[in-house]
């Protein structure tokens, strides 16, 4: 049992370190020159600047509804009537996700559920934006603030929703329409995953810091894993998860359109020195630099 917790314990730090040296690696190798970007900045005036923009996202992400166009409330009611559909195959997605828990190795649902813990999974942000802050390097700054404003915005809004909603988990045996408004029993908090809103917000965070579509679908993947093993546990029913993903899309695409509409961040118009770029494919991995 020892042997196996510590093996368990060893596949979650190389998880988040991998993902912490594959955002490192490529963006400081990227964008070295922004180290010089506010030369002017000191440590302490760079984490002020950070709070700002992540409380002007945050801010940006609950009024953004006030501004929404027609393709805005059409991608919204997609979004409803989508869930609507999936609503009616909820019980049975739940039968078939149960009967692969047992195929499914338990390193892999346990790296999934610890994945969406805020414990590590706050850990890998922080860790990313202190990164940020020690090289002064204003590309991984951005990053480390569109992740922590990203997974606070998205926590607040799974909580509330959790407690609002009262929807029954489906390891209670009630339904999936049976529904406690406000309440505070956790067997009723079903909707939407705090697992799948956390862990993928982290992912599509990520992402969007790379342009290879190869490495984009990985890091997607990874950040599956843990909203797909809340199903293998009978945690929560498909709508819940695929919600919960479509949450975490808007939340991440909300906060850096604020970032980048304001231009609380200048690097991507430095394009001096050496740009590094990872390239990964089929049979391939290489480190291309252009001058």
């Amino acid at each position: 049992m020892a042997s196996y917790y510590f093996c368990r314990m060893n596949l979650l730090k190389v998880f988040s370190f991998l993902l912490f040296w594959i955002i490192s690696f490529q963006m400081f190798g990227q964008e070295k020159d922004s180290l010089e970007t506010y030369p002017e900045m000191s440590r302490w005036d760079m984490i002020k600047h950070d709070g700002a923009s992540a409380f002007g996202g945050i801010k940006h992400v609950y009024t953004n509804p006030l501004r929404w166009k027609k393709r805005d409330w059409a991608t919204f009611a997609g979004i409803v009537a989508g869930s609507a559909l999936l609503l009616t195959i909820d019980e049975p997605a739940d039968d078939y996700f149960l009967e692969q828990e047992e195929d499914i190795p338990h390193i892999v649902k346990e790296t999934g559920f610890r994945f969406g813990k805020p414990l590590l999974n706050y850990g890998l942000t922080t860790g990313v934006y202190a990164f940020g802050i020690l090289t002064k390097n204003e590309k991984v700054r951005k990053t480390g603030v569109l992740l922590i404003a990203s997974a606070t915005a998205g926590g607040i809004i799974q909580t509330i929703s959790k407690t609002l909603a009262g929807r029954a988990r489906p390891s209670t045996g009630k339904g999936s329409t049976d529904f406690r408004f406000y309440s505070n029993d956790a067997g009723y908090h079903s909707f939407p995953s705090g697992h799948a809103i956390l862990s993928f917000t982290t992912a599509y965070a990520i992402s969007k810091q790379f342009t290879n579509p190869y490495v984009k679908g990985g890091i997607y993947a990874l950040g599956l894993v843990s909203p797909v093993s809340r199903l293998w546990a009978g945690a929560h029913w498909l709508t819940d998860v695929v919600l919960g993903v479509a949450i975490s899309v808007v939340v991440v695409d909300g906060i850096d359109n604020y970032l980048n509409k304001n231009k609380r961040y200048a690097y991507k118009s430095k394009r001096l020195g050496i740009k590094w770029n990872i390239t990964m494919g089929p049979g391939q991995l290489g480190l291309i630099g252009s001058f």
